[in-house]
C-alpha cells in the first residue's frame, strides 16, 4: 500500500523464496501488485483476481477508476473530493475512506457492525500509488481467474468484467460486495482450488501448492 513499484518488488522478493508451484490471489489494489510481481516467475502457474484490478503495461489505477461506466450504469461509488480522509505525510498523503460511507459503498453486503470494525482497522493508501503505471502484466503469460462481485460499489461489475476479459479470465460471479472474500468467503476459495486443480490436476492442492494471498 506504499507504492506499486515497492510492493511489487516486495512481493516478488517473497516468491523467489518459494520453490513450488504458485498460486497467486490479489484483491482490489492487491490485483495490481500481483499482475506486476508474478511476471517472469516461472513458478507462479496462476492467477485469482477477486474484485481486483488488473492493469495493462502503462495502465494506472487512476486512470482504470475514472474511466467513465457504460450508458445507463453507475460508476464507482468512491469520489475523490468526498469519498477520503487525506493524512499528509513525508513526500507523500496517506489516504483513507471516511467511516461515514465505508458500510454503504465498500462493504455494502456486511452488517453495519462488521463493516465499522473494517473502517476503524483499515490500512491507508499512499496518494501517489493511483498515478503509477503497471508494469508488463503477467496475466499476458499466466492463466487467470477472475471472482467478480455482481454488488461491487467500489470496482463495478463492468470494470471487472473488462478487466477479466482482456485478461482471458476464467471469471465467475458472487452476489457480494467488494469484500466478496469476508461475505461470501466459500466463492473465492472455490475459484482459488479450481485455479489450483487445473494446474496441478490433482485434487489434493494442500502438500504440493503454495497459496500467495495480497489484499488492501
Amino acid at each position: 500500500m506504499r507504492g506499486l513499484a515497492s510492493d511489487n518488488a516486495s512481493l516478488r522478493s517473497f516468491l523467489a523464496t518459494i520453490t513450488g508451484p504458485i498460486v497467486l490471489v490479489g484483491h482490489s489494489y492487491g490485483g495490481a501488485v500481483i499482475t506486476n510481481a508474478a511476471t517472469g516467475n516461472p513458478n507462479v502457474k496462476a492467477l485469482v483476481f477477486v474484485d481486483a484490478f488488473a492493469p495493462d503495461q502503462g495502465e494506472s489505477l487512476g486512470a482504470l477508476s475514472s474511466a467513465p461506466p457504460p450508458p445507463g450504469l453507475n460508476a464507482s461509488c468512491l469520489d475523490p473530493t468526498q469519498s477520503f480522509n487525506f493524512v499528509p505525510i513525508k513526500g507523500d498523503v496517506d489516504v483513507y475512506l471516511k467511516p461515514s460511507i465505508f458500510p454503504s459503498c465498500f462493504a455494502n453486503d456486511l452488517s453495519v457492525d462488521k463493516a465499522t470494525v473494517l473502517a476503524s482497522v483499515q490500512r491507508p493508501l499512499a496518494l501517489s500509488v493511483l498515478g503509477e503505471k503497471s508494469g508488463a502484466p503477467a496475466w499476458k503469460t499466466i492463466p487467470s481467474w477472475y471472482l467478480i462481485g455482481k454488488l461491487d460499489l467500489v470496482i463495478p461489475p463492468y470494470a471487472q468484467f473488462f478487466m477479466a476479459q482482456r485478461a482471458h479470465a476464467a471469471i465467475a460471479y458472487v452476489n457480494a460486495a467488494h469484500p466478496s472474500m469476508i461475505s461470501h468467503p466459500e466463492a473465492a476459495t472455490d475459484l482459488i482450488e479450481q485455479a489450483a486443480q487445473t494446474i496441478t490436476g490433482n485434487s489434493d492442492t494442500n502438500s504440493r501448492l503454495a497459496l500467495v494471498p495480497t489484499s488492501l
